[in-house]
């Protein structure tokens, strides 16, 4: 869900305590954007976590047990609008169209249409954990924008009711999935919270945040100058392709990698509770988003870890 700052949507109403923290975001991003523009890091993964049990399969290669539809409104241009006299479709028609279990190379995988905005729930509660997945863009786009890159994710940490965030997710961290941007790190929902540090890019799309190992702290506030941190380079393959994404997480820390090179970490993954204070999120349902890209899905696993791998800049980098 690359949401707001891309597609220039309106943003959802934040509560007191929430508007303070985006003030104090707005402060974050003026700050790094008079820092001097960082050079390019080249990252790698040290010290991977060995599996503390056994690998189990999120996908049987069958049917689509485990995982559980939602769809949000017909039209996605009203998504990010939260008008409250739009009613998202929910479970309330047969998905079969949006979701399915198809053959591609010669093998099962999880097809994504990507027309209607919604995803995909696994029914598991998962916490610290290794997740490792595959996926390749289909041929068909549905963008709300001519030229807007192919868009999906991966959300992790899910919690809260079907359809609470814009009638269409539940309130999670996101893995990005996005040409250009895979890996990225976004908060869905406005209660959401993460740390991560970042260097000024003028070269990216607002707010001009890339990951930067041992840069400036900033919070991650959906609806604000810091509402993402994009992912410290892109490591997706052409179009066609298929992509290989680890995402370790362990309580309220987070690290993402695309095909074995390490392209963000989050740090302190929270919730902002109705009285403003901050609740650690150590645990979730994973959701594999529909927002537009026919996608295809294969080989989800995952496997029990109790530390993260490390991330070290390469020489030169």
């Amino acid at each position: 869900m690359r949401g707001l700052g891309r597609a220039g949507m309106a943003l959802v109403a934040l509560s007191v305590p929430a508007l303070a923290l985006a003030q104090d975001s707005h402060q974050q991003a003026r700050t790094i954007a008079g820092d001097p523009v960082a050079t390019p890091q080249r990252l790698r993964l040290v010290n991977v976590p060995a599996a503390t049990g056994k690998a189990i399969a999120l996908f049987d290669g069958r049917s689509l047990k485990g995982w559980t539809p939602w769809l949000g409104y017909a039209d996605p241009s009203i998504t990010y609008k939260s008008d409250p006299r739009a009613t998202p479709i929910g479970i309330g028609r047969d998905t079969r169209g949006d979701f399915a279990v198809r053959q591609i190379d010669g093998a099962p995988a999880i097809w994504v249409k990507g027309e209607t905005w919604g995803s995909l729930v696994h029914r598991a509660d998962l916490r610290d954990y290794h997740l490792r997945l595959q996926f390749k863009w289909g041929a068909k786009t549905w963008a709300p924008r001519e030229r807007q890159p192919r868009n999906n994710g991966l959300l992790y940490h899910s919690h809260g009711v079907p359809g609470e965030v814009f009638g269409t997710w539940r309130p999670s961290a996101e893995f990005e999935i996005m040409r250009g941007s895979t890996g990225m790190i976004v908060a869905v929902g406005s209660r959401i919270r993460g740390h991560s540090s970042v260097a000024y890019d003028p070269t990216i799309i607002a707010p001009h945040l890339r990951y930067r190992l041992g840069g400036r702290q900033v919070d991650i506030v959906n609806g604000t100058p810091t509402w993402n941190v994009e992912a410290a380079t892109d490591a997706e393959r052409p179009i066609g392709q298929w992509n290989t994404l680890d995402l370790y997480v362990v309580g309220d820390h987070a690290v993402h990698v695309v095909n074995g090179v390490p392209v963000a970490e989050v740090r302190d993954l929270a919730t902002i509770a109705p009285d403003g204070t901050r609740r650690p999120l150590t645990h979730g349902h994973v959701q594999l988003q529909s927002e537009g890209a026919e996608t295809w899905f294969r080989a989800i696993t995952i496997e029990p870890i109790k530390t993260l791998p490390g991330i070290v800049a390469t020489a030169g980098g």
